[in-house]
């Protein structure tokens, strides 16, 4: 009796414990990149349009904003590259190079840097120069900022010593849940 009895017990602790490790994953809020949808329709904004179309790009100047699904990109300059568009074909953006400082946001993260390639094939994006990733009260800084857009994972890099306000290193704010006092 003592054996099932304690049997029980054990079995009614590790479901609690599932159920709790349960309730804390859905209140995580996933990261809205990872999974994005790059084949998504591509929508730009801008003061101002060059066509080149000898070399395949479209440049947009002045207030740029690009959305493509959720994910929201504003810079003051952005270089389009794409192929296709002649014989009735579609054009096909490959990707998108933002110049000037750039802001990506998502439902859940904010990332900031100076210079910003969206490489649509790859997915990837990458993010130069003081970069800042947020999420929620939590910072990251760095150099560099690479994001794949597939798996959601972010690395950011801290760059050469004394190039950027960090030295060349990766810093960091985090907050944690606030405890009861017992």
């Amino acid at each position: 009796m003592r054996v099932r009895f304690t049997g029980i017990i054990l079995a009614t602790a590790a479901f609690a414990a599932t159920a709790a490790i349960a309730q804390v994953r859905q209140e995580q809020p996933t990261s809205a990149l990872k999974g994005h949808n790059s084949n998504a329709p591509v929508d730009v904004t801008a003061d101002r349009i060059e066509v080149q179309d000898r070399a395949d790009r479209a440049m947009f100047v002045g207030n740029v904003h690009v959305t493509q699904a959720e994910l929201m990109l504003d810079t003051p300059r952005l270089t389009v590259a794409y192929a296709g568009g002649t014989g009735g074909a579609g054009v096909q953006i490959k990707r998108l190079d933002a110049a000037g400082g750039v802001t990506i946001k998502s439902p859940s993260e904010t990332a900031r840097g100076d210079f910003g390639i969206y490489d649509l094939d790859r997915k990837l994006i990458t993010l130069l120069g003081n970069v800042e990733l947020i999420r929620d009260q939590n910072r990251v800084n760095g150099a560099r900022l690479t994001i794949d857009l597939d798996t959601g994972r972010a690395v950011v890099d801290g760059g050469p010593p004394g190039v950027n306000a960090s030295g060349g290193r990766v810093t960091g704010h985090f907050t944690v849940p606030q405890r009861q006092q017992q």
